[in-house]
Order: structure tokens, then C-alpha cells, then sequence
């Protein structure tokens, strides 16, 4: 949608394919009993960028939603992102050295080769179990062992007691729901939908001077290279 308004800005002609009943994606949102509901899971829009906050008021406005999750976890609460409020929680800690201390005595030291051991390396082995450690075999379908260290490159940790999850200074949901956010950026601009794009590859391919694709990417090369394991979610 941000590539179509763009383009079209610019003077050039565009249309928008999606293969499914609706636009917007996975940030689809639809109003029911007067509620805006996410229809794919929660979508918070967070940035730092000015160009890119003054680009998407120009279609919506924006609450004041600030992201403040909590873990539940064997009948008690924990706070998210980890700070000096999870650590008071965890260990009663109240100052940050207290709490630097227990993680420092609890990290893997070595070279991570797995999952478990990157964060283990990353926060200790109290916040890896409670926390990290059975959500991610959840999320993964895997054991946080069976899977590469990479796909934890940090793990933040706060010293101050703070509960934002984004550090972003611009922070929102659209008021209105992410779907008339996108109507607005799709307005004079060709829409079909119910459209599968390999269903008619030569015709959509043959049409355009430029296609931007944003399915699939296995899928796309004819799954030439294999599947990819895609982290899904059943709805």
C-alpha cells in the first residue's frame, strides 16, 4: 500500500492485487459491535522516523497506546520488556547492580551454538526459564536447543523501571482501525482483490513494468530451493 500511494504520487499508474477478500494484510481490522478488532493479531505502529510518522498521518490519526505486556506464569505476573520491574518481581531486586549481579552469575559462558544457550548467555538462566524459554518452543513448534542462535541476536534489558516495550518515539493504533488507514492510501489507486497472483503470473507480469511482490518468498521461486519453515499461527 505504501508502495502503490508512492508510485502513484509520482505519476505513475498502479494496481494492487491480494489474494485474499480484503486489504491491509495481516493488519486488516474490522469493526464489529462499534470495537475495531484485529483480525490477525495485534498490530501497534511504532517509529522513530519523522518522514515516516508524517507520511501515515496524512491517512489516519493516531491513539496514545503505549505496548506494556505482562507474562503470566505459573499464577503470577511478570513484566515486559525485562527491566527493574521484572527483576523486583523475579528476585525483589531494587537496585540495578543487585540485579546485574544475579544475571552475570547465571549467564553460558562460551560460544552459544543453539537457541538456549544464546539467551542463557543474554539473561541467565531465572528470566530464560520463566519466560523465554517454553513461549519460544510454543511459538517455534521446537525446542529452543534445536534451534540456530541467531534468531536471538539481543535480548534487551533495562535498568530503570520501565514498561514501554518500544523505545520509539512515536508510538499508536490508528483510531479508526488500520483498514480505513489503508482505504485512504489506496484512494484512486486500482484494487483487485480475490486475486491469486501465480494463478495469472504471465498475465499480472505482462501488464506491468515493475512488479512488487510481497507473498511468499519460497513460493515465488517455485519452492526451487525448498520450503522455508514459515512460524504460523491457526486463527
Amino acid at each position: 500500500a505504501t508502495f502503490a500511494r508512492k508510485v502513484t504520487d509520482a505519476g505513475k499508474s498502479c494496481l494492487v492485487i491480494d489474494c485474499r477478500d480484503h486489504i491491509g494484510g495481516n493488519a486488516y481490522t474490522k469493526n464489529i459491535d462499534g470495537i475495531d478488532i484485529h483480525m490477525y493479531g495485534p498490530h501497534i505502529f511504532h517509529t522513530n522516523d519523522d518522514k515516516i510518522w508524517e507520511f501515515v498521518n496524512r491517512f489516519t490519526k493516531f491513539n496514545n497506546f503505549i505496548l506494556s505486556p505482562k507474562v503470566y506464569r505459573d499464577g503470577r505476573m511478570y513484566s515486559l520488556p525485562f527491566n527493574m520491574n521484572t527483576f523486583y518481581e523475579i528476585w525483589g531486586c531494587t537496585t540495578p547492580s543487585h540485579a546485574k549481579a544475579i544475571i552475570q552469575s547465571q549467564k553460558f559462558h562460551g560460544e552459544p551454538t543453539n537457541l538456549e544457550e544464546q539467551a542463557l548467555s543474554l539473561v541467565g538462566r531465572d528470566i530464560y526459564e520463566l519466560i523465554i524459554r517454553d513461549y519460544t518452543q510454543k511459538q517455534w513448534q521446537k525446542h529452543p536447543k534445536d534451534l540456530p542462535a541467531f534468531i536471538i541476536k539481543r535480548l534487551p534489558l533495562r535498568f530503570t523501571y520501565d514498561n514501554n516495550y518500544f523505545n520509539d518515539k512515536y508510538q499508536g493504533i490508528p483510531v479508526e482501525g488500520y483498514t480505513k488507514m489503508f482505504e485512504r492510501m489506496l484512494d484512486g489507486i486500482d484494487v483487485k482483490l480475490n486475486c491469486n497472483y501465480f494463478e495469472g503470473r504471465e498475465n499480472w507480469n505482462s501488464i506491468a513494468k515493475k512488479v512488487v511482490f510481497t507473498g511468499k518468498i519460497d513460493e515465488f521461486f517455485d519452492y526451487k530451493f525448498g520450503d522455508l519453515e514459515y512460524r504460523t499461527l491457526n486463527f
